[in-house]
């Protein structure tokens, strides 16, 4: 099949679904949003999976499609256009599963890849903890391989849609006696069981989809570790790696409907007339096509292979971006972007842009960790 006519395809399904209650979804969802309708997008992640829109550059043995990085990148920007819903599945298929393409078993594999693939299973993420932000290596959740099964103690924090996931991927540590890099592990924990407490953060966007997750004695079984036991910096770095280039490339797709979006209001408001908004709605343009090239030249290549440290450069410039962007937004609309738009708390997309975005120079290991990755693996330079 030609790309051309690979668009037309997936414009078609777009057309044909988005409909009846999906369409109550068009535009909801993303960063800083992903509160919304969060039922109702599990539906949608189901129905991705029934069409086969899921894994699309997943090797076709593991139940993917194993499309063209072109096609894919199509894909994207048809789903964007559309204005189809953040995706409540991402951080199972875009994290957890090429993971597990790169390290995990042949039985993890079966295991757990189905129902990434179906849209019935999702995933969170057990990084951060209070202590250990960016400096993952120094993450006090521990475990121990008891009887069969890993006995898991600590806390985690910022757990995106921790609340709505029925697994959580967590690095613990299950050597105390190894150096800070080794003696972590790679575990796979159910969360619906009896040790393990949820409580969502309150963020500055009035919403709650990052949250606190306790373990006190909670379980996994003892097969359920990715890599061997000790491995997991190893593994690790590896979703890292994916979080910060490829991952994001649909995300970035979405940042081109929220730059019209911006532009639209400059130019409803009549700011667009200001000579300096309009400089930085020409330059934000033109860096909005350099990172879209950027990160397709960067990453076409097999989605089982873990990418190199390359990644920083496109965590590098899109983070920054995306946060001036959200400046761009509240300074276009004017004194208007400094009240809320109803009692108590209701933002508009102008505000919650600007506000979630101040995040996006942490999340995935913040631009002081990028650039020292950039300066000692690609350049060389001593630590």
């Amino acid at each position: 099949m030609s790309d051309e006519e690979f668009r037309a395809e997936v414009r078609a399904w777009l057309d044909a679904n988005l409909t009846g209650d999906f369409a109550d979804l068009i535009g909801t969802g993303g960063p800083g949003r992903e509160h919304e309708f969060v039922p109702e997008r599990m539906a949608w992640e189901r129905r991705l999976g029934e069409g086969g829109w899921i894994g699309l550059g997943w090797p076709a043995a593991d139940g993917g499609r194993e499309l063209s990085w072109a096609q894919q990148v199509i894909f994207y920007e048809e789903y964007a256009r559309a204005g189809a819903p953040g995706r409540v599945g991402h951080i199972g298929e875009q994290l957890l599963g090429p993971t597990l393409l790169m390290f995990g078993t042949p039985e993890q594999k079966r295991r757990f890849l189905p129902g990434i693939l179906a849209g019935t299973e999702l995933w969170c993420q057990g990084y951060s903890e209070p202590g250990a932000g960016s400096d993952l290596a120094a993450v006090k959740t521990k475990a121990v391989l008891r009887e069969g099964e890993w006995h898991i103690d600590g806390q985690k924090v910022w757990t995106s849609l921790a609340q709505f996931s029925q697994w959580c991927f967590v690095i613990a540590r299950t050597d105390p006696t190894a150096e800070r890099h080794r003696g972590l592990s790679y575990l796979l924990v159910p969360m619906d069981q009896p040790g393990i407490e949820v409580r969502p953060i309150m963020q500055l966007t009035g919403t709650t989809e990052f949250n606190e997750v306790f373990f006190d004695d909670a379980r996994a079984a003892a097969d359920d570790v990715v890599g061997a036991p000790g491995d997991g910096w190893k593994v690790a770095m590896g979703t890292l790696a994916v979080e910060r280039g490829v991952s994001t490339f649909g995300q970035q797709m979405g940042f081109a409907a929220e730059y019209q979006a911006v532009l639209g209001t400059a130019r409803s408001t009549g700011t667009i007339d200001d000579p300096e908004i309009a400089a930085r709605l020409v330059d934000s343009w033109i860096e909005l096509q350099v990172l879209k090239y950027t990160t397709v030249s960067m990453f076409g290549g097999p989605v089982d292979r873990a990418p190199g440290s390359e990644v920083s450069i496109t965590k590098l410039l899109w983070g920054p971006w995306h946060q001036r962007l959200g400046e761009l937004a509240v300074d276009v609309a004017g004194p208007g972007a400094t009240t809320v738009e109803a009692w108590p708390y209701s933002l508009t997309d102008a505000q919650t842009l600007f506000l979630f975005s101040r995040s996006d120079t942490i999340y995935g290991g913040s631009n002081e960790i990028q650039r020292n990755v950039i300066a000692e693996r690609m350049l060389g330079l001593p630590r």
